[in-house]
């Protein structure tokens, strides 16, 4: 289990292992986010704080739910469909969690996909 949380540690969050890799996306809030997601299934993923104390913000087509900090205004993490040769499966419900939240575990170990999703 690892777990991880926000700056001010109001929002905080287990996963139930560590990731193989790490994506660093590009698109429009991604790159203004800064964060390194790891995805893990609905299953693998808990919650710790009350979920009044997250923010949600939606974009264009609101698939994508991207969660902060609703205090210190760190990204958390997403919820959104999976994916499945290539294509959005909306049959499936992934979390990204913001793998530099992660308390006490060294990043560098884990290896770093580029999307390019401008």
């Amino acid at each position: 289990m690892i777990k991880g949380g926000c700056h001010c540690k109001a929002t905080q969050f287990e996963v139930a292992s560590t990731p193989k890799d790490v994506n660093c996306c590009n698109c429009s809030l991604c790159s203004k986010r800064g964060a390194l997601w790891a995805y893990y299934d609905e299953a693998d993923f808990r919650l710790v704080t009350a979920r009044e104390r997250i923010s949600t913000y939606q974009t264009g087509d609101y698939w994508m739910k991207q969660h902060f900090c609703a205090i210190c205004g760190c990204a958390t993490f997403n919820e959104g469909p999976g994916w499945k040769d290539g294509e959005v499966d909306f049959t499936v419900n992934r979390i990204s969690v913001n793998a530099r939240l992660f308390d006490d575990y060294d990043l560098a170990q884990i290896p770093v996909r580029y999307s390019d999703n401008r």
